[in-house]
């Protein structure tokens, strides 16, 4: 039996290897394919890494749908051989059309397999045992992120349709799910409309919302800010994977954090997002980018989990098809609306550590509202 569960966890927690990879592997490639397609505008060549968390955000919105009329290794199988097709197909494609045709329908792929990511966690294993398994599978979100974009980044520099080739990770997906993952079917007691499911679980969708929304500050004006202080490329690339190796390492903690100061826990995201943006606002030179990424792989590192972990014993047995999805819209919606708010505000007001500062003014929110959903937050007590 314990050999049973352990391949089952390898085969979701493959699952959670992947859906990171979706648009943000391909950023180092972006330079060769802005070359190579050098008559289309910027925008549309941005699409490519900005498309799938659209169609993630629509497809996550049929999946209790899809839940019904496919059993759960059917479900997850359609999306990963989706997944590598779409991924892995742009090598073959020289049109611009057909790349975001494809890169959409990678979205619609996540879309199906990133609530089993999580709510499959839900699904087979006890309370007690999520907290350990929330953080190993965000862990896992970290490395497949790191590992996919160091690697598309070396293999755009051969041809930049050799990076769609980091896909094909998806195989080990499919096996492992096609061996490890039972055939059940995923259903819900409650009937009701998503609209319900959102109410009910409003905190957690709200906060996961507020992580990827502060996160994705940094992505997007780090490496201008680093370059304005004199910091070389390389540097500042070492120091961006180096934030997600110390979100891989809170990962991994995570559940020994959630048994030692597990009410303490609602606060470590938005305090240290504050932190954060704080010295990389106010601390110039190497020393405070340094400290500012790391304070943020750790907002990051805990959030997400702990987000993740609260809906999932929540939701129970149904949170794969009631509140995973919303969390997993949340998550993307968070990514594409992030610059969209953030940006404005900051070439209104003019600065370089202008949209740090909006960050921190993020980050009390996210604080406030950590303490005013504090009961819908608590969990029971540990058997």
């Amino acid at each position: 039996m314990k050999k049973n569960m352990r391949g089952l966890t390898y085969a979701i927690l493959s699952i959670s290897l992947l859906t990171v990879m979706a648009g943000a592997a391909m950023a180092p490639a972006l330079g060769a394919i802005r070359d190579h397609f050098h008559s289309c505008s910027p925008l549309t060549v941005q699409l490519i890494v900005s498309l799938p968390a659209l169609l993630i955000i629509v497809a996550t919105f049929f999946f209790r749908a899809l839940c019904r009329v496919m059993q759960t290794r059917t479900l997850a199988l359609v999306g990963l051989t989706l997944y590598v097709v779409a991924g892995a197909g742009a090598f073959f494609v020289d049109s611009i059309g057909l790349l975001l045709v494809l890169r959409a329908l990678l979205g619609v792929s996540v879309g199906m397999i990133m609530p089993l990511s999580t709510g499959l966690l839900s699904f087979y294993f006890p309370p007690r045992m999520q907290s350990r398994l929330m953080g190993l599978s965000a862990a896992m979100n970290q490395m497949g992120g790191v590992v996919a974009t160091l690697l598309a980044g070396v293999l755009a520099t051969v041809e930049w349709r050799y990076a769609f080739l980091v896909y094909l990770a998806g195989l080990l997906a499919i096996v492992l799910v096609a061996m490890m993952l039972p055939n059940g079917k995923l259903t819900s007691n409650d009937s009701r409309l998503e609209l319900w499911t959102l109410v009910r679980f409003h905190p957690s969708v709200t906060a996961m919302l507020f992580i990827m929304l502060l996160f994705f500050v940094y992505p997007t004006n780090f490496a201008l800010t680093a370059r304005e202080q004199g910091v070389g490329t390389l540097t500042t690339t070492i120091i961006m994977v180096g934030l997600d190796m110390v979100a891989f390492a809170v990962g991994l903690m995570f559940g020994w954090l959630m048994n030692s100061i597990r009410r303490q826990m609602k606060y470590a995201a938005p305090l240290f997002f504050l932190g954060g943006y704080a010295v990389l606002a106010f601390v110039p030179g190497l020393a405070g980018m340094i400290v500012g990424s790391v304070l943020i792989g750790l907002a990051n590192g805990v959030g997400v989990p702990y987000v993740n972990t609260i809906a999932s014993i929540k939701g129970g047995r149904d949170a794969a098809v009631t509140v995973m999805p919303l969390i997993s819209a949340a998550l993307y919606l968070g990514q594409f609306l992030s610059p969209l708010i953030v940006s404005p505000l900051a070439n209104a007001i003019g600065g370089t550590n202008v949209p740090y500062i909006v960050a921190m003014c993020l980050a009390v929110v996210f604080l406030l509202q950590a303490y005013i959903t504090r009961r819908h937050h608590a969990l029971p007590p540990s058997k």
